[in-house]
C-alpha cells in the first residue's frame, strides 16, 4: 500500500501521520517540536518517528511528505520565518526531509494545507472556489479560486487574518494594530471575554485568567453566562463583517471555518453567518454557504500536509502523461 505522510510543525508540538489516497489516516503519533535544541536535532527524531511509523505498518510505501508550518513557502520548499523557532532563516526541510527518505517533499503554510485537505476529503470537495479559515491561535486561511490553491507571488497570498478589522485596535504580533485575528480567534475571543467581564464586574471571572481558553468560554456560553455569549456574538460579527469583504474580492461559493473556536459549532457559526449576510454587496446575497470543517482539528493540517503531497504527485503524473502524448 501506498502512503504519504503529512507533517504539521507546530511551536509546541509536530504531528505526524501517513494517509493514503482516500484520505484515510493509517498511523499518527506526536512528539514535542523542542526547537531551541535545533533544527538538525529536530529532524533527526523526526526521521526517526518516520520510520518507526513505517515499521509498524506492513508493506507500506512512502510516496512522498508533506509538510505544514506556519511559514512554509510552497515555490522555495523552505520554512521561510524559521527564526520564529530559533532556527536559521529559509531552512531547506523540503530537501533535508526528502532526501533522507528518497522521496519528493513538498510544503506550505498550515492554513494552506487545510484548505486543500477539504478540498480533497473535507466539505469542500467538488468545490471550485472556497475559503478555509482556520480559527486558532491566530486566524489563517487558505484560498481555492477555480479549483487551484491561490498562492500569490511568494506564497504568501490569503493573509486574511491581517485584514485591519478595527483601526487602532488590539496589538498583533505582526507589529501591526487591530488585525482581524487579534479578535476572531481562540485567543482574540479570551480577550473579548476579560473586557467584557471587567466592564460589567469588578471581581475577577471565574476562571482564572491565565487558565481561561476558548474552551472554557464555549462552556460557559452553553451554560448560558451572557458575557460568554456576548463574546462570540462580537466575535462573529467582526469576522463576517472582514469575510463578507473578502467575498467582494474572490466570489466564493463556500466558507469552511475549522481549527479550535470552531469547534464551538453554532456559538460562532451562527453570528458569523448573520453579520456576512447583512454586509454582503447584494449581488453576493444568499450565493455563500458557510460550513464548519468535520476534520478533527488536531489532525487537520497533518491530513493536509498528506493531502498536498498526493495534489503534486497528481500534477506530476498529469503533466508526464501530456509530454508523453
Amino acid at each position: 500500500m501506498i502512503v504519504a505522510a503529512g507533517i504539521d510543525i507546530g511551536g509546541t508540538e509536530t504531528k505526524i501521520g501517513f494517509v493514503n489516497r482516500d484520505g484515510d489516516m493509517l498511523a499518527f503519533t506526536n512528539i514535542a517540536t523542542n526547537a531551541e535544541r535545533g533544527y538538525k536535532a529536530f529532524l533527526k527524531q523526526l526521521q526517526s518517528e518516520i520510520t518507526v511509523l513505517i515499521d509498524s505498518l506492513s508493506a507500506v510505501s512512502l510516496v512522498g511528505i508533506g509538510i505544514a508550518a506556519p511559514t512554509g513557502s510552497y515555490q522555495n520548499g523552505t520554512i521561510e520565518n524559521a527564526s520564529n523557532l530559533g532556527w536559521p532563516r529559509n531552512l531547506p526541510v523540503c530537501d533535508l526531509l526528502g532526501s533522507y527518505f528518497d522521496v519528493p517533499a513538498v510544503i506550505s503554510n498550515d492554513a494552506n494545507a487545510a484548505a486543500v485537505g477539504e478540498m480533497l476529503y473535507g466539505v469542500a470537495q467538488g468545490v471550485d472556489n472556497f475559503i478555509c479559515i482556520t480559527l486558532g491561535t491566530g486566524l489563517g486561511s487558505g484560498i481555492v479560486a477555480d479549483g487551484k490553491l491561490l498562492l500569490g507571488a511568494d506564497g504568501h497570498a490569503g493573509e486574511l487574518g491581517h485584514f485591519i478589522a478595527v483601526p487602532n485596535g488590539r496589538p498583533c504580533a505582526c507589529g501591526r494594530n487591530g488585525c482581524l485575528e487579534t479578535y476572531a480567534s481562540a485567543t482574540g475571543i479570551v480577550k473579548t471575554y476579560l473586557q467584557l467581564s471587567e466592564k460589567i464586574s469588578t471581581h475577577t471571572p471565574s476562571e482564572n485568567n491565565s487558565r481561561l481558553t476558548a474552551k472554557n468560554i464555549t462552556k460557559a456560553a452553553l451554560a448560558g453566562d451572557e458575557n460568554a455569549l456576548k463574546a462570540f456574538e462580537i466575535t462573529g460579527e467582526i469576522l463576517g463583517k472582514k469575510l463578507a469583504d473578502a467575498i467582494s474580492v474572490l466570489n466564493p461559493e463556500l466558507i469552511v471555518l475549522n481549527g479550535g473556536l470552531s469547534r464551538a459549532g453554532d456559538l460562532i457559526l451562527l453570528p458569523t453567518r448573520k453579520h456576512l449576510e447583512e454586509n454582503l454587496l447584494n449581488i453576493y446575497n444568499g450565493t455563500v454557504e458557510v460550513k464548519i470543517s468535520k476534520i478533527s482539528s488536531k489532525k487537520s493540517a497533518v491530513l493536509g500536509a498528506a493531502a498536498f503531497m498526493w495534489l503534486k504527485l497528481d500534477e506530476v503524473s498529469e503533466e508526464a502523461t501530456k509530454q508523453h502524448h
